[in-house]
């Protein structure tokens, strides 16, 4: 299977994102991709006030997104803004084209590092995963990466790899933290992981200020012995990696992590 590592800086208007989003995924069906995957909040990037432009998934934004699938003849994966109760939106991954059509919303919320995502956006709290041509992938959002157990379930599901949509935070050390979360989801689980984040907004030209989480880049593919198969840098790039749904079997041989497990094993 071939991923579209999709790394980009999207900004505050919807719109601009959409032809953002149109543009880079025609470059991966050239490019031979059967996957794209955006980062989260490509419908608008954080710091932008989110309840006046979330709309639900047969609204405008969403529907553009899946036209955009069905005419390039692959899976996009998009983070995009839906409404929620109270005047707060939910985090939502859009997963559509080549049959495949389902939402992921992030379950565990960004409040940490002085930022308190869950003040605007409401958890979700299912497991989701998608078939793309016969192969298995698991969807996460960022933060989840904190948390072992989502890529467990999404082993535990049948999952080969897990799609990770991120818009990570700034400051000292977050890049360092990153890579090594990625990695440690990937021995944890012994899956892939393509993570793809938004891209260090300072390395576009783009302005960045507040404390939103606004990218670092750093995208990468990681296989499911933990090692780095390749990464991105801060500034906006496309690539194009192969995943191999038999690694995962043979690495599952020689490293049965999962089977050995005592502490919340799959019963």
């Amino acid at each position: 299977m071939r991923i579209a590592l999709s790394q980009l800086t999207t900004g505050p208007d919807p719109a601009k994102n959409l032809a953002l989003i149109e543009e880079w995924t025609a470059r991966a069906a050239d490019a031979g991709a059967d996957i794209v995957v955006f980062p989260e909040a490509s419908m608008a990037c954080f710091g932008t006030p989110l309840a006046s432009l979330a709309e639900p998934l047969d609204g405008p934004w969403a529907t553009a997104v899946r036209a955009i699938a069905e005419a390039a003849g692959i899976t996009v994966v998009a983070g995009m803004f839906t409404p929620a109760p109270g005047g707060r939106v939910t985090n939502t991954l859009l997963a559509t084209g080549r049959g495949v059509e389902a939402t992921y919303d992030k379950i565990h919320l960004y409040d940490a590092f002085g930022y308190a995502e869950s003040d605007t956006v409401a958890a979700g709290s299912r497991v989701v995963t998608i078939d793309v041509d016969g192969v298995r992938l698991g969807l996460a959002t960022c933060y989840d990466v904190r948390f072992p157990e989502l890529f467990r379930a999404h082993a535990d599901a049948g999952a080969t790899a897990t799609l990770l949509s991120a818009s990570w935070g700034a400051g000292p050390g977050k890049v360092d933290q990153w890579e090594l979360l990625v990695r440690a989801r990937a021995l944890d689980a012994t899956l892939w992981i393509a993570a793809v984040d938004q891209a260090d907004p300072a390395a576009g030209g783009v302005a960045a200020g507040g404390t939103a989480p606004t990218g670092v880049g750093h995208s990468m593919l990681v296989g499911p012995d933990g090692t780095v198969r390749r990464r991105l840098g801060a500034e906006p790039e496309l690539t194009v990696v192969e995943v191999d749904a038999d690694e995962v079997a043979a690495v599952r041989k020689n490293i049965p992590v999962l089977a050995n497990r005592r502490l919340g094993e799959k019963r």
